[in-house]
């Protein structure tokens, strides 16, 4: 069983550790020589800038996310406000067209309060949407547009998709029959420790009384024992679970009906309509901001203050454009939302997501476009499904549709662990992924003022967000462009080969990424420093 919740983490975050030295929190930020983790030397960073007398000035960064936890010990005081825009008052008192958008915006609500929680799989929505255009059609494809082509490929990919992923009834009735005997246990559990929120240490301590609460003891620990992070809570290993039996239910149903149009329904507005923009809420947390509050805790939380952990930049201000549901984005969602923080100030855009289909990804590029012209850089992470994606099969990509253009403004990035590996998990292509960066064990900010350690490349990218905002705060001359340049040129090169992942191969990094190596904030900014001089 032990499987089920790895499946779950490994789309969002993975939680494994399989580093030969075992990570400490905050190991991201040390150095090699004088720490010997291969973080990315950010006390250095900070002294050499200090030495040159250089100092910052604010940058607002983009996050694209879940949301976050606007009330956060650690966060709160570098939160974006909109400047113009009176909290709670229900009027767009700026008029950019969003009501009460003080903190950034919500595309996944609507104008009464309701929020969109969960999205099915975009298999699910694109084998739907083009199965009465394709379905038993004799289709000469040479005869095709490029967009029809383009649509008849998705919708391939996406019909195999769905039914090769789709579990069987049995499969089903085993994980409900799990989670019922998990749920079980978790409430003798709580009551014996006389704890409703609990850690495998606090497990590990109980005394059970009986050969029965023998049996539940072993059971939880072997469901807590797939996390190697002690600081991981019975609440999200349940939610996992129960996450995870939801999506594998969506999958089911999908062979037999459409997707349901929750979305649509909540907030108003025509996923496949490009020229609607002005919908959703202010509400940037909405009961979902575990993954974006960790990701903007990763950027920015408080620096040098004795509470939690320390972020990388701190001169920035993160504005939360709330995105990503449980399951998979809306193409046109993401691409209003780069807009929106384009518009609003954003310097550098965060994007800890991706999908394996984008049947509207010509509003993203539109987007992209956008944000190149107003000098913004896009930061996505590569994906966590161990694959070469050279073949640009993670969206959103910076490559323009139908053309062999690549954006300008644009870095992919891997995970890297303490040792300057790849992570096993992390997609790579030495074509498309621009840099790896620490993203195992990462110990960041969570709702409720609390602080967890997670995995993937969804940790990766705003480790290389954070390191684009200190450069752009302490060189603001420098264009997005340079600012991607400088981060590849100055990434440090291991001079020890990793596991390909996915494999058992190994290679150096030159192998699976442009620069081939790891984000390194102090040789970014001495090369920063004399960039164009």
């Amino acid at each position: 069983m032990k499987k089920i919740i790895f499946l779950l983490c490994i789309t969002v975050f993975a939680t494994k550790i399989f580093a030969q030295k075992t990570a400490i929190n905050g190991w991201q930020l040390l150095d090699l020589k004088k720490d010997s983790f291969y973080g990315i030397s950010l006390d250095q960073a900070y002294q050499f800038l200090k030495e040159k007398n250089i100092t910052g000035t604010t940058i607002v960064v983009g996050v694209l996310d879940s949301g976050v936890d606007t009330t956060h010990e650690d966060l709160k005081s570098v939160l974006w406000h909109n400047p113009k825009e009176i909290p709670g008052n229900k009027k767009d008192d700026d008029g950019n067209g969003y009501a009460d958008d003080y903190y950034g915006w919500n595309f996944l609500g609507s104008a009464n309060g309701r929020n969109v929680m969960s999205n099915s799989s975009e298999w699910i929505r694109v084998y739907w949407r083009y199965r009465s255009k394709f379905e038993n059609k004799q289709i000469n494809v040479a005869k095709l547009s490029p967009q029809e082509r383009y649509e008849y490929e998705n919708w391939q990919k996406a019909k195999a998709g769905v039914f090769a992923s789709a579990p069987s009834d049995g499969r089903l009735d085993t994980l409900h029959n799990y989670l019922k005997s998990v749920l079980f246990c978790d409430s003798i559990a709580k009551s014996r420790l006389n704890k409703e929120e609990y850690s495998l240490q606090d497990l590990n301590k109980w005394q059970p009384a009986s050969s029965i609460e023998k049996t539940i003891k072993d059971i939880l620990q072997e469901v807590f024992s797939n996390d190697d992070l002690t600081d991981v809570k019975n609440t999200f290993v349940t939610s996992s679970i129960k996450d995870y039996i939801v999506s594998e239910e969506r999958k089911a149903d999908g062979i037999k009906n459409p997707p349901a149009t929750d979305r649509q329904d909540i907030t108003g507005d025509d996923p496949l309509n490009p020229n609607t923009k002005f919908y959703g809420n202010g509400d940037v947390y909405a009961n979902d901001g575990l993954h974006g509050t960790h990701v903007s805790g990763i950027i920015a939380a408080v620096r040098n203050n004795g509470i939690g952990m320390d972020g990388i930049a701190d001169n920035v201000k993160i504005m939360m454009v709330r995105t990503v549901p449980e399951g998979d984005e809306v193409d046109k969602d993401i691409a209003m939302a780069i807009r929106y923080a384009v518009d609003n100030g954003a310097r550098v855009i965060n994007m800890s997501f991706g999908k394996s289909l984008s049947p509207d990804k010509k509003i993203i590029d539109d987007a992209v476009r956008y944000a190149a012209s107003k000098d913004v850089l896009l930061v996505q992470g590569a994906g966590n499904s161990k694959r070469n994606i050279n073949a640009f099969d993670n969206f959103p990509n910076p490559q323009y549709l139908f053309t062999d253009s690549i954006a300008p403004n644009y870095i992919t990035v891997g995970a890297s662990d303490c040792n300057g590996h790849a992570a096993d998990f992390s997609n790579y292509g030495d074509k498309v992924v621009n840099v790896f960066a620490p993203g195992v064990a990462i110990y960041s900010t969570i709702p409720q003022s609390k602080y967890m350690l997670l995995d993937g490349t969804s940790m990766a990218t705003p480790m290389v967000v954070g390191l684009a905002a200190l450069l752009r705060s302490y060189f603001p001359q420098l264009s997005a462009v340079d600012i991607k340049n400088i981060i590849e040129q100055s990434a440090v090169k291991p001079n020890v080969e990793t596991t390909i992942p996915g494999t058992t191969d190994k290679a150096y990094m030159n192998k699976l990424c442009i620069s081939g190596g790891i984000i390194n904030a102090y040789e970014a900014v001495k090369l920063a420093y004399h960039w164009k001089k």
